[in-house]
């Protein structure tokens, strides 16, 4: 159903490049436009979990980012002060056949990319998508200094900020939650486990994971009570300020940040999952429409089980309207779930006082009686698989 389906993404993220692949090999006539002048991504580490890595692998791309992947082992809850293991996740308890992946953005994306690419994505640089408009018959895409493109289908794949968000009308307000991040990598002399490592204290916590086989750590940490108000992810800061706020941790976390050059710093901002994800030929999908707080580590998944799904409903539904609906019927609880949790971990990992003495005493307690209660508790998350569902 989609051999004459000529169709724009907007945004040559994870989330684009996917659905950018995804329906190029249904058949569509796909092109990606982005507004930077090439395709890359300034970020540094991510975790895809098995439910990503599920898409991946239908995509027949898995194993090509898993040679430029750390395959993560365990995820370790520690207390930031003395570093002291409080609960070891074993990633090989979750009950699935795929891998738990730490890799550098440009890494994914760069597979992503060639991937697309082969299949016949065209991939136009250089486009800033100004605005949009429909018709009953076509979609078309205004750029900033570029020639008008019409297309039957536009997929929105922009980003927190997206044109095509407003365009649709739907507009919010974020809520800024008074906490921002850091995000910054080492390179390492030496091999370090495949772990990743949470290190939470009183209104803080820091995330530690190796990337690229072992030679660099990703560093991302978060603070609360920041008057840093600036959401965007490329905006650099002083590393002192870094250091400054977790300068109480971990001798091994200190190492860590003595040996930091540059950081990137942004503020964390809640957004409600969007109430509706299409209009008329208009479709968005990942950040565009639910953009999540980093604490569950579900951000680049979300956006690639949502590419998965919409390239299918639209595989397999002649009417757009109906693909678009049944699209965001599979999505829309599922993704506000994840938001909802990972809202939850941003409260549990800053406890202080009375409370954070009681949780950690209950970490260690579940470590010994019930080691892979709490893994296994996110089976709903980590087990699912949306190209079989």
């Amino acid at each position: 159903m989609l051999d004459r389906r000529d169709i724009s993404i907007v945004g040559a993220g994870i989330g684009g490049l996917t659905a950018a692949l995804a329906l190029a090999r249904r058949g569509a006539k796909v092109t990606v436009y982005e507004r930077a002048h090439r395709v890359a991504e300034v970020g540094a580490g991510i975790q895809i979990s098995p439910n990503g890595m599920a898409v991946l692998e239908t995509l027949g791309i898995a194993d090509e980012i898993q040679d430029r992947a750390v395959r993560g082992q365990a995820i370790e809850l520690r207390r930031s002060g003395d570093g002291r293991l409080l609960q070891n996740l074993r990633i090989s308890a979750i009950r699935t056949n795929n891998p738990w992946l730490f890799v550098h953005r440009s890494d994914l994306i760069s597979v992503l990319h060639e991937a697309a690419v082969d299949a016949g994505v065209g991939v136009k640089c250089n486009h800033q998508v100004v605005g949009a408009e429909q018709s009953d018959a076509a979609v078309t895409l205004q750029f900033d200094g570029r020639q008008d493109e019409a297309s039957d289908i536009v997929i929105g794949c922009d980003g927190v900020r997206s044109t095509l968000r407003s365009v649709i009308g739907l507009e919010e307000t974020p809520a800024f939650t008074g906490q921002s991040a850091w995000r910054a990598t080492v390179p390492l002399d030496s091999q370090t486990p495949a772990v990743a490592r949470v290190y939470m204290g009183p209104g803080r916590h820091l995330v530690t994971y190796p990337l690229r086989d072992g030679r660099l750590m990703n560093i991302v940490a978060v603070c609360e009570k920041s008057d840093w108000h600036e959401e965007r992810w490329d905006v650099e800061d002083n590393p002192h300020n870094m250091r400054s706020a977790f300068s109480y941790f971990a001798p091994e976390v200190r190492a860590l940040l003595s040996r930091i050059e540059s950081v990137h710093r942004w503020g964390l901002f809640k957004h409600p999952v969007a109430r509706r994800w299409h209009s008329g030929r208009i479709v968005l999908l990942g950040d565009a429409v639910h953009p999540t707080l980093p604490f569950l580590a579900q951000g680049a998944c979300m956006a690639i089980e949502d590419a998965w799904v919409l390239a299918n409903e639209l595989g397999t539904t002649s009417e757009i309207s109906a693909a678009f609906e049944a699209y965001q019927d599979r999505r829309r609880d599922r993704c506000a779930r994840i938001v909802a949790s990972a809202d939850r971990n941003a409260w549990a990992y800053h406890l202080r006082g009375p409370m954070r003495f009681a949780a950690q005493n209950i970490l260690q307690i579940g470590k010994k009686l019930a080691p892979n209660a709490a893994i296994h508790s996110l089976d709903w998350l980590y087990t699912t698989d949306v190209t079989k569902s």
